[in-house]
């Protein structure tokens, strides 16, 4: 294996950790078992910075270059975590929409919904005894004239009930961080 830099992090495809390095997981280590490790990294994945300091968790995150995004927006700063892992949509980032109805003039049959049947004309059982027929037998073609066709309407907006995953396509590496290696000279 070529030299390595302590503190450098690198993937591994093998599930194991290799001597000298430890799991990107957010572990937290003692200042004094780690002195050179922390002289880099001081307490910028967490710690007190006194007794201990924490590793970086890559766990479900995905690096980023640390300075200002090329389209001159978002500053990423070392450290520093961001995003996430799901997103609630509100109403007003969900498009309108329209749904079709599908009516027959056909008299109603049923209360009930079966499959293959459609909204009729309804029929009242009599003295109101039973609910309203609503539900005719589905028409035989597309051209049979007891179509009928409705007034297109939008249903109203509605979300941000249920978070979806934000993620993009991934593949799980084991991530670990140097523990010894070469000190990092300055330019």
């Amino acid at each position: 294996m070529t030299d390595n830099f302590l503190g450098e992090l690198r993937f591994f495809s093998f599930g194991r950790v290799p001597r000298g390095w430890l799991p990107c997981n957010g572990q937290i280590l003692t200042i004094q078992q780690y002195q050179a490790l922390f002289a880099l990294i001081q307490n910028t994945y967490g710690g007190d910075g006194k007794v201990n300091f924490a590793l970086p968790d890559l766990r479900g995150r995905v690096a980023v270059g640390m300075g200002q995004s090329a389209a001159g927006g978002t500053i990423f700063q070392r450290g520093k975590t961001g995003g996430s892992e799901t997103v609630t949509l509100t109403a007003t980032q969900i498009p309108p929409h329209v749904h079709e109805v599908i009516a027959s003039q056909s008299t109603a049959t049923t209360a009930q919904a079966p499959s293959n049947n459609y909204i009729g004309v309804a029929t009242a059982s009599p003295a109101g005894t039973q609910p309203f027929n609503l539900y005719a037998p589905s028409p035989t073609s597309s051209t049979d004239s007891n179509w009928v066709q409705l007034h297109s309407s939008t249903i109203s907006s509605s979300g941000g009930a249920v978070p979806h995953e934000n993620r993009q396509p991934v593949i799980a590496l084991q991530a670990c961080i140097a523990t010894q290696g070469l000190w990092p000279s300055r330019d």
